[in-house]
């Protein structure tokens, strides 16, 4: 049996056994357990450490014989150890992990009032935190006396941090509030990982409020869970490439550009090459339909067309870790841009119009490349994350898109 791993409820999707595969030699599982099994879990089990998630950093309390002083005062626990005569001992990493983000990101939140939303463990945490460093927070849940209804009480929010599961996968697009309401707002964290950009950091990104979501908190977390478990031989340096590591691992490499400017080929090349799935939304949509974009253009016309292909890249902009094709005019529609670009880096292929290669489609859908282009490039420049020629190597691509993430020769192995 795994001696180390992750407790929850629901953790199919979880990037720890990820982190922690980078930070040493040993197994990690995880356990998705149900309320009702905890107890047995925690007593009975043959773990030697264990991390806890959603819904039991409060839960797992009253089964543990020891706290952390950080834990203690928190009333939450994230990592449990058990020592060598069987007894449970509980810490909290994830103070050092929020402490590592707000370090990291520049979110300097003295003086500042910074709304947390959501009242549970990683609240807890997340206030201890701020109120450490002068922050005057202010709890928002669905009741008590600030809540979702009463916000127009602190539009002079300066910071918010969502600490609830409000957006995460798969229930990816929602967001527990609007960023407009809140003018005087400087800075936004999500904890949530997955997606990469929820619907409120895409808010954030669209009225330019400089944002990040919790993968530093998580490695950060991970890799002092790792150092109580007497487990890892890294160095604190070594957080942020780790973390650049991860993410690059996670988001989905999407490929936008012109009708035929190599992006099928490109897309196949690079999922080789990672060792990553590889979906191409104009076969994905005549796998669906039974029938190509071009004759369902052709037949119900090119409006017709776009609402169905939006549904195709809703889809495929939820997976992790992939690597998308996308349709020549995945660009035409500004709903498309928050689907793509949740959980992924979206990467030009630029070709001259005159290089473009259409002979594979219909003698009636070939247009007139130079006016489609003239049309669209403001499009995938807006769309894009980076751009690279279309004659590039996959190699190229890689780094190119490594770069945009962020210290791509860093990274240890």
């Amino acid at each position: 049996m795994d001696t180390y791993g992750l407790l929850g409820r629901t953790l199919s999707h979880s990037c720890s056994p990820a982190i922690h595969r980078m930070l040493g030699d040993y197994s990690y599982a995880l356990w998705e357990t149900d309320p009702d099994d905890l107890g047995r879990f925690l007593k009975e089990g043959s773990f030697r450490g264990c991390n806890v998630t959603i819904p039991y950093k409060k839960a797992v309390l009253p089964y543990l014989d020891d706290l952390s002083p950080t834990a203690r005062s928190l009333g939450s626990v994230n990592t449990i150890l058990r020592r060598p005569d069987g007894s449970l001992y509980g810490g909290n990493t994830d103070y050092a992990g929020f402490s590592y983000l707000l370090d990291t990101q520049g979110f300097d939140p003295a003086g500042r009032k910074v709304l947390v939303l959501g009242s549970g463990g990683a609240s807890a945490t997340v206030q201890a935190v701020l109120r450490e460093r002068g922050a005057r927070t202010v709890v928002i849940s669905r009741s008590g006396p600030d809540h979702y209804g009463n916000l127009e009480r602190h539009r002079d929010a300066a910071v918010i941090v969502n600490t609830t599961p409000v957006g995460m996968y798969p229930g990816n697009g929602a967001a527990p509030l609007s960023l407009r309401d809140f003018p005087a707002l400087q800075g936004v964290i999500d904890l949530i990982y997955n997606p990469a950009r929820t619907a409120l950091l895409l808010e954030a990104e669209a009225l330019g409020i400089p944002a990040r979501n919790g993968l530093p908190m998580l490695t950060a977390q991970a890799y002092y869970s790792s150092r109580l478990w007497g487990l890892t031989d890294r160095t604190p340096d070594d957080i942020a490439p780790l973390t650049a590591r991860l993410a690059f691992s996670q988001q989905n490499l999407i490929l936008i550009g012109m009708p035929g400017s190599g992006k099928s080929t490109a897309a196949q090349e690079l999922g080789a090459a990672l060792g990553r799935p590889v979906y191409d939304s104009d076969r994905t949509f005549e796998q669906a339909e039974g029938i190509s974009p071009e004759l369902y253009i052709n037949r119900f016309g090119e409006p017709a067309f776009r609402e169905k292909e939006t549904a195709v890249l809703r889809r495929l902009g939820a997976l992790s870790g992939a690597v998308i094709a996308t349709g020549g005019g995945a660009v035409t529609r500004p709903e498309n841009y928050p689907l793509l670009h949740q959980n992924g880096l979206l990467i030009r292929l630029c070709r001259d119009p005159a290089d473009l290669d259409i002979s594979a489609k219909p003698l009636f859908h070939r247009p007139d490349l130079a006016a489609l282009y003239e049309e669209r490039k403001a499009l995938y420049e807006a769309f894009a994350d980076v751009s690279v020629e279309g004659t590039c190597t996959p190699e190229q691509i890689i780094d190119a898109a490594k770069t945009a993430i962020g210290r791509p020769n860093e990274v240890p192995q």
